[in-house]
């Protein structure tokens, strides 16, 4: 499939998005609207825009035996999508950003003559390179900034250092101005024969859901074209990026080798102060909370180094503050650089204090297979610590604990807290036991004896536990539906892998709630392109393939009358929804006021989720604040579509919960 469109085509799609459907209030649009785009300086960004546009269609079907070199076209791609998102969305702020881009066109036709010519020279430059990926989320072409290092060559097999800075919050951080800017400044962290890796991370989310999911996939595609040394990687930042810098660190530790925050939230109740507002969050919204709070998931820092900085007049020395109360009660403590007589920035004498200590931190690299586990999570999306995953939990969003010890190179110990399932893995030539051996393993006061080690060193074993016992089995991976890591909601969920938007053709079982619907549907549209800087990818019910089930997660919207994949499926999820009304359980709500959102799995692919009538759930409230870019409803809901859109949640939310761990709904 193309992953590039001329712009009246994405034009056209932005359009529909915001339809003849009746808006409902919304909370400020984010980014906002620029300035008005003169008819000159439009008709010129057109032209080339339009031009740029048709190479790239022709490079698409000319490189098709050249599968190395159309590999680079996304390289050509940001430059397009930059200066066209910014015309289709009104987002250029200043008449300086007119000529920039028309620069960033010109640049994107250079590229694509280099690359038609077979000469992609800015792959093996060093210094400020930006380049593009596709993204398995939406298919879309996201960009990111990289400073290489002088002393890196192409084809060299020495591996160097990777540091990702993640920016600020910046509202007006349109792809424009951030390419540009990782074009022609290097930034405030240029270590020595090091990598740095400038995410996008999809706008301004703080590297959460799809921003997540961006950070690793830029990674990936790094590590594709440069020489780069895994175990010594390390995720820095300040402002938001400090926030992104605590998410990352302490739920991906074992991925670091350091982590440097800096001012940025680490948490949202004490953050945001959301107790002393009204509504108060319910009681799901408390334990999603779980799911982003760094400080929930501070013990995991045993693993991963982390030296947090902050100016003393800096009120988002809190996150720092919190962070160090949270680690020391896992008995850890917090490294701190602090800003003298300074607020909301990076004081220079501090800079050169932090720097030097991450270079002397980052000049040893990670040990992937440590003695000691410590491992805490409270979600199957956060599974892995280094050899130890857990692959079921005994009940989601409690706090589940791993603690594993490897004994004289003989045997593990263990003691484990929610976990019902668990697998300990280590790579060719990394278990710490000799080859042929069996190591004994004891878990809880059970004791059993585990497969031998392979002949190049590499071992696993398959733990579960029935009762109070443990047992080695032979996988924990089957047939039955549970929740299991990638597949365990909540709603959101769905959006951080490839998802397909299915529309319906059919006729509704209610007019007003068909019209609820369709305004709904044109708005997770219009939100997905604004927040995460991307066309979702969105088909009619009639047109959807056994490809696209097998590939997708499926978001249908309409009911099982209108909708033809619904109606293969509505008989086989938690939640009924017939011409009588939604039914959850004992409660029947009216079928011409109310509407279920929900995740499952796909009864057609059980390896894939359905999601019904909802895009990502903080657009009503998290767009201002990323300590509020949180899930805003759990596994299933409810909702009284006659409730205004901006008020809805969590006051049109009249039903609401988390399916257990076999994907029911739970007894009440």
């Amino acid at each position: 499939m193309r992953t590039c469109l001329l712009l009246a085509a994405l034009m056209t799609v932005f359009l529909a998005a915001n339809g003849n459907v009746a808006a409902a209030p919304a909370p400020k649009r984010v980014p906002p609207k620029g300035i008005t785009l003169p008819s000159a300086t439009r008709t010129m960004l057109l032209t080339n825009l339009n031009a740029l546009g048709k190479e790239i269609l022709s490079l698409q079907t000319d490189l098709q035996e050249k599968p190395e070199l159309l590999a680079l076209l996304p390289d050509v791609q940001i430059y397009f999508n930059a200066v066209q998102y910014a015309i289709a969305q009104e987002t250029f702020y200043n008449n300086r950003e007119f000529p920039t881009a028309e620069a960033l066109l010109q640049h994107g036709l250079s590229r694509a003559r280099l690359l038609r010519a077979g000469n992609p020279s800015w792959t093996t430059s060093t210094g400020l390179v930006v380049r593009g990926y596709v993204s398995r989320i939406d298919g879309s072409v996201q960009p990111y900034g990289l400073v290489i290092p002088s002393s890196w060559q192409p084809g060299a097999t020495n591996k160097l250092r990777l540091d990702f800075w993640f920016h600020g919050r910046d509202d007006r951080l349109t792809e424009i101005k951030f390419i540009n800017e990782h074009q022609t400044r290097a930034g405030q962290l240029t270590p020595p024969d090091t990598f740095v890796l400038h995410p996008y991370g999809r706008y301004c989310n703080a590297s959460k859901f799809a921003g997540e999911i961006d950070a690793f996939e830029a990674l990936a595609h790094v590590s594709k074209s440069y020489s780069i040394d895994e175990r010594r990687l390390a995720v820095r930042g300040f402002s938001m990026g400090g926030g992104t810098a605590w998410h990352l660190a302490t739920h991906y530790a074992g991925l670091w080798r350091a982590a440097q925050p800096g001012a940025g939230f680490a948490e949202t109740p004490l953050f945001a102060n959301v107790f002393a507002r009204d509504p108060k969050p319910t009681w799901y919204e408390e334990k999603l909370f779980r799911l982003y709070d760094a400080t929930e998931y501070a013990g995991n820092l045993y693993h991963c180094k982390t030296l947090a900085y902050y100016g003393d007049q800096d009120p988002q020395k809190q996150a720092a503050e919190v962070m160090a109360k949270a680690m020391a009660a896992e008995g850890l403590e917090l490294e701190t650089i602090v800003g003298v007589k300074t607020r909301h920035a990076i004081e220079r004498n501090a800079r050169g204090q932090i720097d030097a200590r991450m270079d002397a931190i980052m000049t040893t690299p990670r040990n992937p297979v440590p003695k000691k586990i410590h491992f805490t999570t409270f979600t199957l999306r956060y599974p892995t610590m280094l050899w130890v995953t857990v692959d079921e939990l005994e009940q989601h969003w409690e706090r589940a604990r791993v603690e594993a010890n490897i004994i004289a190179k003989k045997s593990i110990t263990a003691t484990t807290e929610n976990v019902a399932a668990l697998t300990f893995s280590m790579p060719a030539g990394q278990a710490p036991f000799p080859a042929g051996h069996a190591p004994k393993i004891s878990i809880n006061g059970t004791t059993m004896t585990a497969p031998a080690v392979a002949a190049d060193r590499s071992w696993s074993v398959h733990l579960r536990k029935t009762g109070e016992r443990w047992d080695v089995v032979p996988y924990v991976d089957s047939i039955d539906l549970r929740k299991r890591p990638g597949l365990q909601g909540p709603i959101d969920d769905a959006f951080m892998d490839s998802f397909l938007m299915v529309k319906p053709t059919g006729r509704a079982l209610n007019a007003g709630v068909a019209t609820w619907i369709a305004s709904e549907f044109n708005d997770a549209v219009t939100d997905w392109l604004l927040q995460f800087r991307g066309q979702p990818r969105m088909k009619d019910d009639s047109a959807v393939t056994d490809e696209d089930i097998a590939a997708h997660n499926l978001i249908l919207w309409g009911d099982p009358s209108s909708n033809k994949l619904l109606a293969k499926i509505a008989d086989r999820l938690p939640i009924r929804w017939d011409a009588k009304g939604v039914v959850v359980g004992a409660e029947t709500f009216a079928l011409d006021k109310h509407v279920p959102a929900l995740i499952h799995p796909n009864p057609l692919n059980p390896k894939r989720y359905v999601v019904l009538n909802t895009g990502f759930t903080f657009s009503e409230s998290g767009t201002g604040n990323n300590a509020l870019q949180i899930p805003r409803l759990p596994d299933y809901a409810v909702i009284d579509i006659t409730v205004p859109r901006a008020r809805r949640m969590p006051l049109g939310v009249v039903n609401a919960g988390f399916f257990d761990e076999r994907w029911q709904l739970k007894a009440q």
